[in-house]
């Protein structure tokens, strides 16, 4: 019944989106007025009817409907409540059922909006009912969540133990919002080429819009990165697996969109970077979910392995990309953005940050999809791994913190002079250099760089900050120097781990200890117990200093449903790093093996991207809407 009820609430949803993109298009094509109300109560239906789907399907779950085949394959009776709801989008089906969820409700949000005229508004929601009707019928078809169980069992098999964690709770769903956020940018651009004449303050309406998204999918990748990092027991917080690779690609081009956004709404340039942009991030977006959905790269993070799904997919992306892009070259003939008339100037500034992003952008393209490429071709098999991109990001990196240092510089009224300029460079030398030698023996120069670009950054907005007097212009300086401070920090904590991590192996029974660093760490016992649905192997240790001791318990886990054996790392943090300890296989009648690393300067990765989260969330919530005529936005080509 709940399935039944859950698939007529999903069918409702396709069958009302094609009704709106059908109809729209054909007033579109015939220079009909469009019937607004009509479109914005069918928009607010298909958001209604999604929620509806997936709350029931997540009834389900709680109830252990297992005559629900996703159900009975990611549930089972002794699961956890919390993960039960959450398994609603750890596989294949319920995460595109979320996508559907995700478009209709973006979509009942923008119906809900007064401030758009109506033609513009309804060329948006016709945009966003066209992608919500195609994934509406791509999930039906292909990969139904309601789908009926050919049998019924009386236990489930259980969701997978990687995911049994208050990650998923999170995580996907940041992610979702994110990727399909930008669904939203996507509309607002296609639609401002479909009205006539162009409507220029689509760049004033999106930028908002942008920014929200952009927060969900850093919030996201985030919340991924420390999830890997805790969950998995490796201790590290990125790999460049495809998928994480899958998520950093829309990343990368949508923080150059909001650069290129900021300088068409306020001086009217870099018009067509910013619709190119546009298309192609909410089209990296669907290419992350074909390299999870397809198998066409092998990733931990994987949902399936089925190649029709993926090349449905890859066909939408297709269909998204060639039609996205011909619009703009049909209509790019009857505008034109504004020169960029100095190189000393905010344009130009973010003009080279949008380039360097763009590269970025193309450098995680070309590893992440040349083995698959080179294998296809019959060459044979090849990987390229960390060395490749961690070579040719991170120069792009160092060169992105010099830009981002520049910034305050010319925003600031009156710009700053070449020797203010020269004496925060040589401070920021001299301190980045002082502050790293204090700390380590032996001195990497790239770390050096990093530490010293990072005080470039800092000094350079702080400078911003205290020759400000304008209070308005100091709130942009303000949220400019949170996101840009946040992304110095990230970069510090990346480096030091990079470099400064190492890690140790002992084989410890209880009332042994070993030196590890400055503590010493021994092993007092190990217990066993019972949870709902694992058995566990708990290590009691301590980390003591002649003047402090902390307890540390890592575990093994047995799930018996699954039957997998799973370790849960235990770790004390430090302002300066993280003492990770990981429980190995028993290696006789009472020792251990413990993995013991040390993780320098990990919190800060999260916490320099919590910072720049932070400006992103102060500039969404002091945003203004402005809209601009367009004869002052761009000049029309004769």
């Amino acid at each position: 019944m709940v399935g039944s009820l859950g698939l007529f609430s999903l069918i409702l949803v396709a069958v009302l989106s094609s009704i709106i993109a059908v109809h729209s298009m054909y007033q579109m094509l015939t220079k009909q007025a469009q019937n607004v109300a009509l479109i914005r109560s069918f928009s607010l239906s298909s958001a209604l009817f999604s929620i509806g789907a997936i709350v029931l399907l997540g009834y389900a779950f709680v109830s252990d409907d297992f005559s629900i085949l996703y159900v009975a394959e990611r549930s089972n009776t002794q699961l956890p409540t919390f993960f039960k709801m959450a398994a609603v989008w750890a596989g294949h089906e319920g995460s595109l059922l979320f996508w559907v969820l995700t478009i209709s409700c973006w979509s009942g949000v923008i119906a809900l909006q007064k401030q758009y005229s109506s033609e513009y508004q309804s060329r948006v929601l016709w945009v966003m009912n066209v992608l919500l009707a195609i994934f509406a019928w791509f999930t039906l078809f292909a990969s139904n969540p309601f789908e009926l169980n050919p049998t019924l069992p009386l236990e489930g098999r259980d969701l997978n133990p990687m995911l049994q964690d208050v990650g998923l709770i999170f995580h996907p769903p940041l992610l979702y919002l994110g990727y399909v956020g930008f669904s939203v940018v996507l509309a607002f651009a296609v639609a401002a080429l479909l009205v006539d004449p162009i409507e220029f303050d689509w760049v004033a309406h999106c930028r908002s819009w942008c920014l929200a998204a952009w927060i969900f999918l850093t919030a996201g990748i985030i919340l991924g990165s420390w999830w890997a990092y805790y969950e998995l027991g490796w201790g590290g917080w990125w790999f460049w697996d495809p998928v994480e690779n899958a998520s950093l690609l829309p990343w990368l081009t949508s923080t150059a969109l909001l650069h290129s956004l900021g300088v068409a709404k306020g001086k009217q340039q870099l018009l067509k970077w910013s619709l190119s942009l546009a298309f192609i991030t909410f089209c990296l977006s669907i290419l992350g979910t074909f390299i999870v959905r397809s198998g066409v790269l092998t990733s931990v993070h994987a949902f399936a392995f089925d190649p029709t799904k993926g090349i449905a997919l890859l066909l939408i992306l297709v269909l998204v990309l060639v039609s996205s892009f011909s619009l703009l070259i049909v209509r790019g003939e009857s505008f034109e953005s504004n020169p960029i008339t100095s190189f000393a100037s905010k344009s130009f500034l973010s003009l080279v940050a949008v380039l360097i992003f763009v590269l970025a952008t193309a450098v995680v393209v070309f590893g992440t999809f040349y083995p698959m490429v080179f294998e296809l071709l019959g060459l044979g098999n090849i990987s390229v791994g960390a060395p490749y991109f961690n070579l040719l990001i991170a120069p792009l990196a160092l060169l992105a913190m010099g830009v981002i240092g520049l910034a305050p510089l010319l925003s600031i009224k009156p710009q700053a002079s070449k020797d203010v300029v020269g004496c925060i460079a040589l401070l920021s030398s001299g301190l980045g250099l002082l502050t790293y030698i204090l700390q380590v023996s032996t001195i990497q120069v790239i770390v050096v760089l990093t530490w010293s670009l990072a005080f470039w950054v800092v000094l350079t907005h702080l400078y911003g900050l205290v020759v400000t007097r304008d209070s308005k212009f100091q709130r942009k300086v303000w949220v400019m120097t949170l996101a840009h401070v946040g992304v110095a920090v990230f970069a510090v904590g990346a480096a030091m781990n990079s470099y400064h991590s190492f890690e140790r192996s002992y084989k410890l029974s209880p009332g042994e200890q070993v030196e590890f660093m400055d503590w010493t760490l021994s092993h007092q016992d190990t217990e066993l117990y019972v949870a709902s649905n694992f058995t566990a192997e708990r290590a009691m240790l301590t980390l003591r200093t002649d003047e402090r001791a902390f307890s540390i318990n890592p575990e093994r886990r047995h799930y018996q449903v699954r039957v997998m054996n799973m370790s849960e790392p235990a770790m004390k943090w430090f302002w300066h790093g993280d003492v990770y300890i990981t429980m190995g296989e028993k290696v006789d009648s009472t020792a251990y093996a413990f993995r013991v690393q040390y993780k320098a300067y990990a919190r800060w990765i999260w916490f320099g991207g919590l910072i720049s989260i932070l400006g992103g969330l102060l500039s969404l919530t002091h945003r203004k809407k402005k809209t601009v005529k367009a004869s002052q936005y761009a000049y029309q080509r004769s």
